[in-house]
């Protein structure tokens, strides 16, 4: 049999349509709980998990599911939808194409943040959106330093820095100015928040670089958060080594939608429709 995973906001709007799937579906479909470490849930009878839910909670579901080969859809319940493939009044259609088999996956790369300190690895994470590096409301401008592929490029000094994949290129990078990335078009994102120097701009490089950034000076009260679900304190003596993941995510794609739709409707360009 056929199932798929839920993954469900906490909302009650998307609560009360999570119930509306579990009675149609019945033994179709399982509730996954992505705030446990239980990997179990996901079953070998499982051919895709869907979240209802906004930005963060797709981002949770991407967290949770790790390097397991299973494709996740978004179904958009609150104010962000970026990743969501579809709005809420659409979700039994989606459905009925998903089990029908009427849809395309494709991939979207993530990124892998190895934070290290004296060659021993402080953490290591994937994300689908990005990586941040965020002063506290008081603290001085943080120094950036940043290498490509070992080689020094520059220094940003500014409110934080943010490092993004062309999947999050339309969350907080667009938010502090950097460029709209078409999934498809491979590469890394560099984009500093309200940086000292207005010539330091937004810079994309290939995916294949390795990116290495370490803090100058004294920082203090300096986090690093990744794709805004945790966070780690970081100073001087850490090196920040990004790199493409070899765990990209397959998110599943409706025959009849496109990501420029998708795009129109978010940033209400003319001609979008929610």
């Amino acid at each position: 049999m056929k199932k798929i995973g839920l993954v469900i906001k906490n909302d009650i709007k998307a609560q009360k349509r999570a119930e509306e799937i579990k009675t149609k579906l019945g033994k179709k479909c399982i509730v996954i709980d992505v705030n446990t470490s239980n990997k179990a849930q996901i079953s070998d009878d499982l051919f895709s998990i869907v979240v209802l839910g906004g930005d963060g909670t797709f981002l949770s579901a991407a967290r949770f599911i790790g390097d397991c080969d299973i494709p996740l859809m978004g179904i958009k319940f609150g104010e962000v939808g970026f990743l969501a493939e579809t709005l809420e009044d659409k979700l039994f259609h989606a459905l009925d194409a998903l089990f029908n088999g009427d849809y395309r996956i494709g991939k979207r790369e993530r990124l892998t943040i190895t934070i290290k300190r004296e060659n021993k690895v402080k953490t290591c994470v994937d994300v689908l959106n990005d990586a941040v590096i965020n002063k506290s409301a008081i603290s001085r401008l943080a120094s950036c330093a940043v290498y490509i592929d070992s080689k020094y490029i520059t220094t940003y000094r500014a409110d934080g820095l943010i490092i993004a994949t062309p999947t999050g290129s339309t969350a907080y990078s667009l938010a502090a100015g950097g460029p709209v990335i078409h999934p498809d078009v491979p590469g890394i994102i560099l984009t500093p928040i309200c940086p000292f120097t207005l010539t330091n701009r937004p810079l994309i490089i290939p995916d294949s670089a390795s990116v290495e950034i370490k803090l100058e000076g004294n920082p203090s009260d300096i986090l690093m958060t990744f794709d805004g679900q945790e966070g780690i304190a970081i100073d001087s003596k850490d090196r920040i080594i990004i790199k493409k993941s070899i765990n990209p995510i397959k998110m599943i794609s409706l025959n009849d939608q496109n990501y420029f739709n998708i795009l129109k409707a978010r940033l209400m360009w003319s001609g979008g429709k929610a």
